[in-house]
């Protein structure tokens, strides 16, 4: 095969290397339109229910669909003003953030401990946190339910914040557990050269190189408590009601209440997706950080 060069000039032929990389330009371009495709379609139901929230009541689920409209935020300010929302999204932040805390200050030296000392013990330990990890929530939801009311804090946001970091630890141990295991163990070896006891070695030596992890597992966390829906329905009644159970009550009552939990849906969402697109850097050093080998 031959091209032109330049005009007036004769035909050269095409290089090997050129050859090769038409196929692979053909390649990414399909790539990009399945993955464009794919991407669409996952974000369908957030962007209809974006459109529900920001039309006019009587045009929101109307049959057929109005896709031409002009966009009010109406629902927005009848949400914040009408219902305790904020004081929902409120409980819903601080047991989040609460959750993350008390995992990685259980979960660090935990984690540390079963990644330097590996026997028989640690495996047990670590089989039995996945076993109670990967039972399904209304295995244990009772339990926590009937703990919670004997123990007096049901409806409170300690009662939600011990039951979500009980249900999340394994994988906070687990996840933190390879990122430790990266690290050499002649670094702690050093550190106690130097008179450090093995918890300064963590605090002081460890720690600071576990930045991309410690993120990770504490992002990983924060979602997973954020959006917790059985266990917030099962120890929460009016006092520490997150979102998600909010959004759930909403569901079919009048168009209104069903509009406002559109509209509190997308609200929650979006700083979801802000977060993730600003930590997204962390996220993949940190997953790839702990994809350990053997």
């Amino acid at each position: 095969m031959t091209v032109p060069t330049t005009t007036g000039e004769r035909l050269r032929p095409v290089t090997a290397d050129e050859q090769a990389a038409a196929p692979k330009s053909r390649t990414g371009l399909v790539v990009v339109l399945i993955l464009s495709a794919v991407s669409f379609v996952f974000l369908t139901p957030f962007i209809w229910t974006t459109m529900a929230a920001t039309k006019p009541t009587a045009q929101a689920f109307a049959s057929p669909p109005v896709f031409a409209y002009r966009p009010t935020f109406q629902t927005f300010v009848d949400l914040w003003q009408q219902t305790s929302f904020a004081h929902y999204l409120l409980n819903t932040v601080l047991v989040a953030i609460g959750s993350v805390i008390v995992a990685l200050l259980v979960g660090a030296p935990a984690a540390y401990a079963l990644a330097r000392y590996e026997g028989r013990i640690g495996a047990i330990l670590l089989v039995l946190a996945l076993a109670f990890r990967a039972l399904p929530r209304f295995a244990v939801a009772l339990p926590f339910y009937e703990a919670a009311q004997k123990l007096g804090i049901y409806d409170t946001k300690v009662a939600l914040l011990v039951a979500l970091v009980a249900l999340n630890q394994p994988f906070t141990i687990w996840l933190l557990r390879n990122f430790f295991r990266e690290i050499p163990r002649e670094l702690d070896e050093a550190a106690m050269v130097d008179g450090c006891t093995r918890l300064q070695t963590l605090v002081r030596v460890i720690l600071p190189v576990m930045g991309p992890g410690l993120v990770t597992a504490g992002i990983f966390t924060f979602l997973f408590a954020f959006q917790e829906y059985l266990m917030a329905l099962v120890l929460t009644d009016v006092n520490a009601k997150t979102v998600p159970v909010f959004i759930a009550t909403q569901i079919g009552q009048n168009l209104p209440l069903l509009q406002q939990a559109s509209a509190a849906t997308v609200l929650v969402a979006l700083p979801i997706l802000v977060l993730a697109m600003v930590v997204q850097r962390f996220l993949v050093a940190g997953l790839t950080g702990g994809s350990v080998k053997g």
